[in-house]
């Protein structure tokens, strides 16, 4: 007769508990208010800029398009997890199924490697904007523009199938405890009892090409940049063209440093309880603060926006 550990190794689990912070029973409350608050504010924000992005006329070019496609993807990744998160926090039950967590982990890798090469191609748009002005429209057309978001869903959706493939043969020998928010590779890695030397190196090839090398790229290009801002004579121009890029920037940094963070070191030595928090951040936080960091430094998605609403509020009245 096999015993429950036994029947593990050759059977997966049928659901994994989400540890969440069922340590800290006192903060469940706030941070349910907090991941409510902020689902909502990521919603709303992300869902104007698309529709702005889509019905304004004045917007419809590359660094808009790759924009809206940014947008799409936080609105993707808060829905992956958030809801989750949320019904775990208002419950005693804090489970997800094996399926919903393969599904969910498989999601949120793709998304994540999406987001990585487009926010790459932002930074190309906003190095041609800048550096070849006169060629801008030459070089940036609609078609490749395209083919770049193309790439990178297609380039996420490649990354995400080889870990889940990975992973999904991976045993867990009755281990069903995950000290986390939600399922993460890095996380699944860590639960396994089987040698994962094999995940520990894809992931780590995988992760240093869809980081680093999209990175480098948009080091590479605002290095060209600055030494091109630099020439500018006047201090009015210099402003403006800063004014352009600072906003990705930012963007960049909050979803750049928590990953790299996470997944730049071994799942052998990864803290759950630290990566968890992270994890937190860059599923919720950035998301939301994406739709405000672009419409508070941009006068045309700002002039876009109240022109939407506007339009809202005269068919509202009739």
């Amino acid at each position: 007769m096999r015993t429950d550990n036994q029947s593990f190794l050759g059977d997966p689990p049928r659901d994994f508990i989400l540890l969440g912070i069922s340590g800290r029973p006192w903060l469940e409350f706030p941070l349910f208010v907090v991941l409510l608050v902020s689902y909502v504010l990521a919603m709303l924000g992300n869902i104007a800029i698309i529709l702005v992005s889509r019905l304004d006329p004045q917007l419809h070019t590359p660094m808009y398009i790759f924009l809206s496609h940014l947008s799409f993807l936080d609105l993707c990744y808060t829905t992956t997890t958030v809801p989750q998160m949320l019904v775990n926090m208002g419950s005693s039950r804090k489970t997800i199924s094996y399926g919903g967590c393969t599904v969910q982990y498989a999601v949120f890798h793709w998304l994540g490697c999406t987001e990585c090469i487009v926010l790459a191609a932002m930074a190309l748009d906003r190095y041609v904007a800048i550096c070849e002005p006169l060629r801008y429209a030459l070089i940036m057309h609609r078609p490749l523009c395209q083919q770049l978001v193309a790439m990178a869903w297609i380039s996420g959706f490649g990354n995400s199938l080889v870990q889940v493939v990975l992973t999904v043969q991976l045993p867990f020998c009755g281990r069903q405890v995950l000290n986390n928010f939600f399922c993460e590779v890095p996380a699944m890695i860590k639960l396994s009892c089987a040698d994962t030397a094999v995940n520990d190196a894809t992931l780590a090839v995988l992760v240093a090409f869809f980081v680093l090398v999209p990175l480098a790229l948009i080091l590479l290009s605002y290095s060209f940049i600055a030494r091109a801002v630099f020439r500018i004579q006047s201090s009015k121009g210099r402003h403006k063209a800063f004014g352009t890029c600072s906003s990705h920037l930012v963007v960049v940094s909050l979803f750049y440093l928590p990953a790299i963070y996470m997944y730049l070191q071994p799942p052998s030595s990864y803290s759950q309880e630290q990566g968890k928090f992270i994890s937190l951040f860059y599923s919720i936080i950035t998301p939301t603060l994406n739709p405000f960091i672009y419409t508070l430094r941009n006068k045309d998605v700002k002039a876009a926006l109240r022109n939407l609403l506007a339009r809202m509020w005269r068919l509202c009245r009739r």
